[in-house]
């Protein structure tokens, strides 16, 4: 017994003793953390140097774009043929996809053998490169490889095949778990070659225009090295393995970790340790000195755990060099150096891309999976063990699953096609449906021509009650002149919530518009109470108001600016024609407001006021800007609603008695359509979202171009899309199915030409919506394409206003300001310029300046009380 732990003892002796002398040897080869950090940096370096345009053409690592621009979903299906050319022989594959609950994938393939003599004769749209594994055909390098197969297939001309894609086997790996597992982004290849691939942000690809989305990128990255880069870690082994090779100079990282090169590499390392004595006891056989007699496969073997020492035995007995066990040993300790040096530079290169990955994604940890194939790695019992302990340690901000590739360049290339396949349907049914919010500019015109057509019936008495644009008078004959003076009061009620203000305007050589103001709720069920209960809400309002300014007492004046549709029978009267924004307030309807507002003031008793005026918003708007620039005589409001105003000639107002002089026209112009006259371009989720709103049929132009429902015109196609599979895998959030909730300041923030595709992915997030890349660029295309449609619609109907004014007064040219105001034209960041663009080609003989208003409906309800008090003054002086 203790004879045999004697013997045990001295044998793990001996085995450490020989293992120290083989470190020591092979030291070169033992790379530390360090330098492997080291290593990640210099291929990072190398990764970014491929994907610029202005260094890729010295690049070492090419970094090729793929144009595979997504992964399967697993809504694939379909049949497709494979052909699998990568080594000494080559696959046809028949691959059908189902895309059935069960995804299923059904292979029947032949292998067939390359002949050496093709393998090395000559070559009978993707470029190739460059030859590798041996490969010699000439006529090829730098030939469009689908070209020269159409050629074939033509020659024979017994069978025709639609080649829709040409696929790296990296990328098929990639492809390949992409359809088992969605995370998958990345491919790796470590068998008789070595290359990865993974998806890069299409923005960072300077070889290929457009910069939203992402890209496959092929690395290519085995020529690693070959500018140098690795000379300090490359040892003489690493050098005699290139000098002897059928491309000296080139794939020289490759040829440090690849299967194809990691048996020369031990029996180059095991032919000098017997010249110097250190193995064998200096035999040397012609075996031994025989290239390719030792392969990776012996490595694999002898590296085994319990069988390794045995196996190692009988490949050097076979090589005839007659090992003893202390030879066994230290050539099992050499293979391990050999491949532990491999896996721990595939882990640094792989380590570069994952921290590449994470730093794009902005994401402080990476979760991702790698779809890997390629016999050193399934096929090695230490490989993978070895490696993925190293990737750990490299990058530990990264949670990596592997998952084993089956059959990437064969089923991964049916994938690549099944993908375009899909992508190339989904393309064509999105632009179908799209293409309905696309509005050329004959069919402009033809908006601004009917806009044109409802102004005038609004216009005319005879047809006014039936007109769907009603021009109302606003009774405001008189832009600002500068020589307004006085305090005011102003009260805004036009949407859930509403101001009370104090105006100070005082003339003379320095102008100045001094403003106080409170906001106030309107809860719910005011809104949608009695007429009664809401205006005491807004006179309690009022009086905490005059009571917080300290102003109660004396009677001021008050301009009131609602923000419905009014027929306006003087400057202080107005009867509420609808209600619009969600206000549903019974006896309102049909009743003059400033009524309804004094006698909510007697009601109180507690103070009074000299309601001057009752103001558009709209009109409000153009008076603010009008102040500032004598040229304003329109006004125009995009936010929540819209709406314009324009200064019309009185001769045209058959409404109101008396042809002297212009007045100001609250056009309501959201109303356009509501007679049916838009149908033709409206779409089936504009009559969706009309259909739900709370006023369905009515204000159906506003409901096509303001904030209120762009964002429901967006959910309403987003969820038609999703049903489709084209979005969200299919799946339909709760979030998705609420009605509002996709507001139109994330179009606002999802347009924004500065925001990346990962901002837009976390817009969606906080909406409860998990998206892919892909997600996130159709659904900004979607944005833009109804934000589009919006503000050329409404460039189209102030084109109307604009041509009417010019062509009122006999004008050839008109040089006219518009004063706006709205959330959607402040804050959306391309409406304004597409609207302007709009205006300038369906008027080229106006000259339209756009001013953006201050507090229109603040500031613009005291000037026109100011205006309206001057003009009382004067006419009773």
């Amino acid at each position: 017994m203790i004879a045999a732990q004697l013997l045990a003892y001295y044998f793990t002796e001996l085995k450490d003793d020989q293992v120290k002398k083989i470190d020591k040897y092979l030291y070169a080869m033992r790379l530390s953390d360090e330098t492997l950090i080291d290593i990640m940096t210099r291929f990072r370096k190398e990764m970014k140097n491929g994907l610029s345009r202005d260094f890729n053409p010295t690049a070492t690592v090419k970094m090729l774009p793929t144009f595979v621009r997504s992964i399967p979903d697993g809504s694939e299906k379909g049949d497709f043929i494979a052909l699998d050319l990568g080594g000494s022989s080559f696959r046809i594959l028949r691959v059908q996809v189902n895309h059935e609950k069960n995804q299923n994938v059904h292979m029947e393939s032949e292998v067939y053998d390359t002949p050496e003599n093709i393998v090395h004769g000559s070559g009978s749209q993707a470029i190739l490169i460059t030859w590798t594994k041996r490969f010699k055909a000439s006529g090829v390098e730098g030939a469009d490889v689908v070209k020269l197969l159409n050629k074939a297939i033509k020659k024979r001309g017994d069978y025709d095949a639609n080649i829709v894609a040409v696929v790296n086997d990296t990328v098929g790996t990639m492809m390949t778990c992409g359809y088992d597992d969605q995370h998958c982004e990345v491919g790796l290849i470590i068998g008789t070659g070595t290359n990865a691939c993974y998806m890069e942000e299409l923005r960072h690809i300077d070889l290929v225009e457009g910069d939203e989305g992402r890209m496959c990128i092929n690395t290519e990255w085995g020529a690693f090295g070959d500018d140098g880069s690795l000379e300090d870690i490359r040892t003489e082994f690493d050098r005699e393995i290139d000098r002897g090779s059928l491309n000296p100079g080139k794939q020289l990282f490759e040829k440090m970790v690849s299967g194809m090169y990691l048996g020369e590499l031990v029996r180059l390392i095991l032919v000098k340790m017997a010249k110097e004595g250190l193995l064998f006891e200096g035999r040397i056989t012609p075996e031994l000195l025989t290239r390719g007699k030792f392969n990776t496969s012996d490595v694999s073997a002898i590296e085994k755990n319990k069988e390794g020492l045995h196996n190692a035995k009988e490949i050097l007995t076979r090589l005839g060099v007659e090992p003893s066990d202390d030879d066994c040993v230290s050539v099992q300790h050499v293979c391990t150096i050999v491949s532990f040096r491999s896996a721990n530079l595939v882990a640094a290169t792989l380590g570069a891309i994952l921290n590449r990955l994470r730093d794009n994604k902005g994401t402080p940890r990476l979760r991702t999976t790698v779809g890997v194939d390629g016999s050193l790695y399934k096929t090695h019992p230490q490989y993978s063990r070895r490696f993925h302990k190293t990737l750990r340690r490299l990058v530990p901000d990264s949670d990596v699953r592997f998952l084993l590739s089956e059959s990437g360049s064969g089923k991964g290339a049916a994938m690549v096609t099944a993908v375009a396949y899909r992508l190339a349907e989904q393309h064509r049914q999105i632009e179908e449906t799209l293409a309905h919010f696309h509005l050329t500019k004959d069919m402009l015109l033809e908006v601004k021509k009917r806009m044109r057509a409802e102004m005038e019936l609004g216009l005319r008495k005879q047809t006014h009650n039936n007109a769907v644009v009603k021009m109302l008078p606003s009774f405001v004959r008189r832009t600002p002149d500068g020589t307004e003076n006085g305090d005011f009061l102003a009260l805004d009620l036009g949407g859930t919530n509403f101001r009370v203000l104090l105006v100070k305007i005082r003339s003379g050589k320095k102008r100045t518009v001094e403003m106080h103001n409170k906001i106030y709720a309107i809860p719910i069920e005011i809104m949608q109470g009695t007429g009664e209960e809401l205006f005491d809400h807004i006179v309690s309002c009022i009086s905490d108001f005059l009571d917080y300014m300290g102003i109660k007492g004396p009677r001021m004046p008050l301009g009131f600016t609602f923000s419905f549709p009014c027929q306006q029978t003087s400057l202080d009267a107005g009867i509420l024609i609808t209600w619009t924004k969600g206000f549903k307030a019974t006896d309102c309807v049909g009743h003059d407001v400033v009524t309804l507002l004094r006698d909510a003031i007697k009601r109180r008793e507690e103070f009074d006021l000299d309601v001057v005026a009752v103001v558009n918003d709209t009109v409000g708007t153009m008076m603010t800007c009008a102040y500032e620039e004598p040229t304003c005589e329109v006004g125009l409001i995009v936010g929540t609603g819209s709406n314009a105003c324009y200064m019309e000639e009185m001769k045209n107002v058959e409404m109101v008695e008396g042809d002297q002089g212009q007045m100001c026209i609250n056009m309501e112009w959201g109303a356009f359509g509501d007679n049916g006259c838009l149908d033709d371009i409206r779409t089936h989720y504009d009559r969706l979202v009309d259909e739900y709103s709370l006023n369905a049929g009515k204000q159906r132009y506003e409901k096509m171009i303001s904030g209120m429902y762009l964002g429901e015109i967006v959910r309403n196609i987003l969820i038609d899309f999703t049903k489709k599979g084209f979005l969200f895998r299919g799946q339909i959030s709760e979030t998705l199915k609420t009605r509002g909730i996709f507001e139109t300041k994330f179009l606002s923030q999802i347009e924004s030409d500065r925001l990346a595709l990962l901002q837009v992915r976390a817009i969606l997030q906080q909406l409860g919506l998990n998206s892919t890349c892909d997600d996130s660029i159709l659904v900004k295309t979607v944005c833009g394409v109804v934000s589009r449609r919006a503000a050329q619609l409404c460039g189209a109907g102030m084109a109307a206003v604009v041509d009417k004014i010019r062509e009122n007064r006999g004008l050839d040219r008109l040089n006219v300001t518009v004063g706006v105001d709205g959330t959607l034209y402040k804050l959306h960041p391309h409406f304004s310029r597409i609207m302007h663009q709009t205006v300038k080609e369906l008027s080229p003989k106006c000259n339209v300046s756009f001013l953006l208003s201050e507090d229109g409906s603040g500031k613009g309800a005291a000037l026109i009380t100011a205006v309206g008090v001057r003009l009382r003054t004067e006419a009773s002086s």
